[in-house]
């Protein structure tokens, strides 16, 4: 029989302590003292209890050393790991050894006792960003039909400033154990937002196969399905491994889904809801639907976390938050009008919601769901910015009333049907200015791929002598130069093209986008922003 090193410790404690027990129980003989002999015995017993105490706690000490020399030596072996490795690459952003507000996990998930590494994540992008005020998490699994992640992430982007960009992280959770999958889908983040990954301002994750439970003989209950208990009660999972991931990262959280439509500025509205709150709220709720848009503060993730878990098998993750409150706040000799004005004051909603659902198939195969937050409003589906005054002009065809000048003036969005090899869009200043920066973005919300491929950005010196040296003997700039004047400074990518101009260049007199190749689909223009330095 084998025996750890603090029982071992206890054992030879009590092994030494029979002679004194002998010699006690003798002396007692001789006197026949039974009450000192009983006080002897009872201040032993006490030594005895102190020390197998004190084996206890060195033995959680020696353990907690072994842990931290495993923390170490991990660490040591990821900075010689390629991280291109996908899914093989398992950086630890928690602690060698679980929190002691966490050590419940293996009771919940007895499972995990097993798989040492089980909790922690496989992190297959990212620069481990801590510190910041927000971290946005968003779960996906792989869907029979249609996937919206990467229209969600361009939401959520498209409605952040730079300033903002550096002070929040994204999480991006593949809840899948398919490795071919789980590459497929960081992939794709990464070609689709690759300054985005290098800055840390995304992340990429997914979980070891080990830590799942098995899913296959879960209770039927509350008349739900085989294929729909297995569904949620894996949710239920999927949330808490974010949770637990998320909570070292920043003060606030923010629960996303990874089918949903963000409202500009939206981090803003919701630092401005959070601050006028008193400090007891538990729930801020940006949308009515399911588990989107709900905000955290990190600290309390804990808690809520080892709720989920107590119960993942029985019920939905929105109906376990409610219980959370109910528990927390409600007292059971009240009625049910009290108990929802005490949750009321912990989940606040705030009105109009930041977030609207956009997927209409759900990651339950066969489920279909147009579920739309009526709080939401319109779709904001271009954005406004005061532009220096310009004559607007383009060779595309327009479509409807979505004219080039209303995207300019920032009236609505500027729509064309495809474009063709040799198409321009172009903005003559009425006086000549110095450009600092400039931002085109195309596609919207309601129609993502609306984008312009294989379109350069180009500006023409307003000094005409300076437009011929340019064409006849090239330029200083190393920018490329058209046979009219114009220098190529910049390109679309991935829908997107933005950039600052170089002030040798001088003053501009135009900006032309201009298109190198037929496209499948047609073209929108939602948003653009010349910045000069007189605006």
């Amino acid at each position: 029989m084998r025996l750890r090193h603090g029982q071992l410790l206890t054992a030879l404690c009590l092994g030494a302590a029979f002679p004194l027990l002998w010699f006690v129980a003798w002396q007692n003989s001789r006197g026949n003292d039974l009450d000192t002999y009983e006080t002897q015995f009872l201040e032993l017993r006490q030594r005895l209890l102190y020390a197998e105490k004190e084996n206890k706690r060195r033995s959680h000490e020696l353990s907690s050393a072994l842990d931290e020399i495993k923390l170490i030596v991990a660490r040591r072996a990821n900075l010689t790991t390629n991280h291109t490795d996908d899914t093989k690459s398992n950086v630890l952003n928690l602690p060698g050894k679980l929190p002691m507000h966490l050590t419940n996990v293996h009771y919940y998930l007895p499972h995990l006792r097993e798989y040492e590494d089980g909790i922690f994540p496989n992190i297959i992008f990212g620069q481990q960003r801590t510190g910041v005020s927000l971290v946005m998490g968003i779960p996906t699994v792989k869907r029979e039909k249609e996937n919206y992640l990467i229209s969600t992430l361009q939401s959520l982007l498209n409605g952040l400033s730079e300033e903002q960009k550096e002070d929040c992280v994204i999480i991006i959770f593949v809840a899948e154990v398919n490795a071919e999958y789980v590459n497929s889908v960081a992939e794709s983040v990464k070609t689709s937002f690759p300054r985005e990954i290098q800055s840390g301002l995304l992340e990429v994750i997914s979980p070891p196969a080990s830590y799942y439970p098995d899913l296959s003989n879960l209770k039927e209950t509350l008349g739900d399905s085989k294929d729909r208990v297995r569904w949620r009660t894996k949710q239920n999972l999927d949330y808490s491994f974010l949770m637990l991931y998320a909570q070292p990262k920043g003060t606030l959280y923010l629960q996303l889904e990874d089918d949903i439509i963000a409202k500009p500025d939206y981090i803003a509205s919701i630092k401005s809801f959070a601050a006028q709150q008193s400090q007891d709220w538990m729930i801020l709720e940006f949308s009515h639907l399911g588990f989107i848009g709900k905000l955290f503060k990190s600290e309390d993730l804990p808690l809520v976390v080892e709720f989920f878990l107590m119960f993942y098998k029985d019920k939905p993750i929105d109906w376990l938050i409610d219980h959370l409150l109910w528990v927390k706040v409600c007292n059971p000799e009240k009625d049910a009008t009290h108990c929802e004005r005490e949750k009321s004051k912990f989940r606040i909603r705030a009105k109009p919601s930041l977030f609207q659902h956009m997927g209409i198939f759900s990651s339950l195969a066969g489920k279909i769901q147009n579920l739309k937050d009526e709080d939401f409003g319109k779709n904001v589906l271009h954005k406004a910015h005061k532009n220096p005054l310009a004559k607007v002009d383009t060779s595309l065809k327009i479509y409807q009333e979505y004219t080039l000048e209303k995207v300019y003036k920032g009236q609505d969005c500027f729509w064309a049907s495809a474009p063709v090899a040799g198409d321009y869009i172009k903005f003559t200043f009425l006086k000549p200015l110095k450009v600092e920066k400039y931002l085109f973005r195309s596609g919207n919300t309601e129609h993502p791929g609306d984008k312009l491929f294989n379109t350069t950005v180009e500006v023409l010196p307003a000094d005409e002598m300076q437009r011929k040296e340019l064409v006849d003997t090239g330029n200083k700039f190393n920018y490329p130069a058209t046979n009219d004047g114009y220098l190529k400074i910049g390109a679309f990518e991935n829908g997107i093209a933005e950039g600052s101009i170089n002030q040798s260049i001088g003053r501009i007199q135009a900006i032309r986008l201009s298109i190198s190749s037929d496209s499948p689909v047609w073209a929108i223009l939602s948003e653009v922003h010349i910045k000069t330095s007189e605006n």
